[in-house]
């Protein structure tokens, strides 16, 4: 059996680099679950105040457009930064860069903790989100210094893969726990005392990476593109609550969208782009990404209406909808364990379109759901077959999407595959929250009861998600080649 069909990542190992370029060797699994422990954080902070913003609408007296700014600010400032952050990284140094963005994401993430009104809270998100920009990138960048062997490395990447869904949920359980026991102010302790922790232990377990390069910094781009994402992200909050032809969010969404098509025009003029556009015309990057940006999509949808579903629908509390998820929890953890062998044994390829059919299936599972859906039935099936399949997707794409990036660009790829993992979300969600509201309102029309329109909405828009993964899976079979006869993609 092939082991070393996934290529690693180019190395520049200069002479200097020998000795605080990669950790000895006792120290690489410490050093690599500390970076791991930093990223599962920074996603579980995206997903951390899902359950308890009823409760801080209530102690703030928010309304529905500033409760919805709240909940989308982290991901706006996060996703809008990752590129600056990406090239930041490269440019100015893995761990210094990866040093700054914990700690401001720490100091921040206490600052929200404490906060008094909407406004500070609203602050302590954005910057927390922007120092997660900075992390994020860097601890990814990180990894390949810590393993420069082509099987290792390709091991690590799946589990790192992997870690965007488990802290993704683990956020919104820790979200439910906390709605029920204490205030919503303790869903900020666990991040500063990670933070904490890994500013206190890098200094020790993480190299220093490659030397600094130095370099321009593509200051027009970072602004189109952090503008753009943010203006969209803004519009696809807003969109499916006001119409998508509404002046609030057709202005966001036209003004992001134009910002984006600026900033694209923007990095084929500078010598040192932001994002250099041939980083993106490989078709494997193409699948991958693609992937990334659809095993987001579903699980944020697959939490937000479900949550609705179990609370609206079948009256469960904040805790037992909490507790719903716990095997969707638990079988990520479980298929995380043994991703990385998986991918090495049958390579990217195999790997990605398995996953993204058991996620298509999962999500057909739960396209049936009706009023009187028992847990123990679809509901249960479903929440066991997607995160399976999302873990296998995570792992296959976040693989093939950072094979074979040279050293230099490390930074830039880290930034790429999360921006992905960003953008699947805000879209996915507005698109299939419209899709459901639609659908919902049709029925209500008909004289069916509220309860019964609401679960066929829901039906509907998982069953329009489970085409869209079958769709996928086949693309990726016929994209996602083998780059040589020797090996599997």
């Amino acid at each position: 059996m092939q082991q070393h069909h996934v290529a690693a990542t180019e190395q520049t190992k200069p002479a200097a680099t020998a000795v605080q370029g990669r950790p000895a060797r006792g120290r690489k699994a410490a050093a690599f679950a500390l970076l791991a422990s930093v990223q599962f954080v920074l996603i579980l902070a995206m997903s951390v105040l899902n359950v308890v913003l009823p409760d801080i609408q209530q102690e703030f007296g928010l309304d529905r457009v500033e409760l919805a700014l709240l909940g989308a600010s982290y991901g706006m400032s996060f996703s809008g930064l990752l590129l600056l952050g990406g090239r930041l990284s490269d440019l100015y140094g893995v761990r210094r860069i990866f040093l700054t963005g914990t700690a401001v994401f720490g100091a921040s993430s206490a600052w929200a903790g404490l906060a008094t009104g909407l406004w500070t809270l609203l602050a302590a998100r954005f910057i927390q989100g922007a120092g997660a920009a900075l992390a994020v990138p860097a601890a990814m960048a990180l990894v390949s210094v810590i393993h420069q062997e082509p099987a290792r490395y390709a091991r690590a990447m799946a589990f790192w893969g992997g870690l965007a869904a488990s802290g993704g949920t683990a956020g919104m359980l820790l979200s439910g726990v906390v709605a029920s026991w204490n205030s919503w102010r303790w869903a900020f302790a666990l991040p500063v005392a990670v933070a904490i922790l890994a500013l206190a232990a890098s200094p020790r377990l993480i190299p220093e990476g490659p030397a600094r390069r130095g370099g321009q910094l593509d200051v027009v781009g970072a602004f189109l593109v952090t503008a753009g994402i943010a203006l969209l992200s803004y519009g696809l909050v807003e969109a499916p609550e006001r119409g998508w032809a509404s002046p609030v969010a057709l202005t966001a969404l036209v003004g992001g969208a134009a910002l984006l098509l600026g900033f694209l025009f923007a990095e084929t003029r500078v010598t040192q782009p932001l994002l250099p556009l041939s980083f993106l015309a490989s078709p494997r990057k193409a699948v991958a990404l693609s992937a990334v940006f659809l095993g987001a999509a579903g699980i944020t949808t697959i939490f937000f209406m479900l949550a609705l579903y179990f609370q609206q629908v079948q009256g469960y509390s904040a805790l037992k909808t909490s507790a719903a998820f716990v095997p969707f929890g638990l079988t990520l953890v479980a298929s995380g364990l043994c991703v990385g062998r998986l991918v090495q044994r049958l390579g990217p390829r195999a790997v990605l379109v398995t996953g993204l059919s058991l996620c298509g299936l999962g999500l057909a599972a739960l396209s049936t759901v009706h009023t009187n859906s028992p847990y123990i039935g679809a509901v249960l099936i479903a929440l066991v077959l997607f995160p399976a399949g999302a873990a296998l997707v995570f792992a296959g794409s976040t693989v093939a999407a950072t094979a074979d990036v040279p050293q230099k660009q490390a930074g830039l790829a880290g930034a790429v595959v999360n921006t992905a993992l960003e953008a699947g979300p805000a879209v996915g969600l507005a698109v299939l929250v419209t899709l459901a509201a639609g659908h919902t309102a049709a029925l209500e029309r008909t004289g069916t009861s509220q309860a019964s329109a609401q679960s066929a909405g829901y039906g509907f828009a998982f069953a329009i998600a489970a085409v869209t993964f079958v769709v996928a899976a086949v693309c990726a079979i016929f994209l996602l080649r083998p780059r040589s006869p020797q090996g599997r993609a």
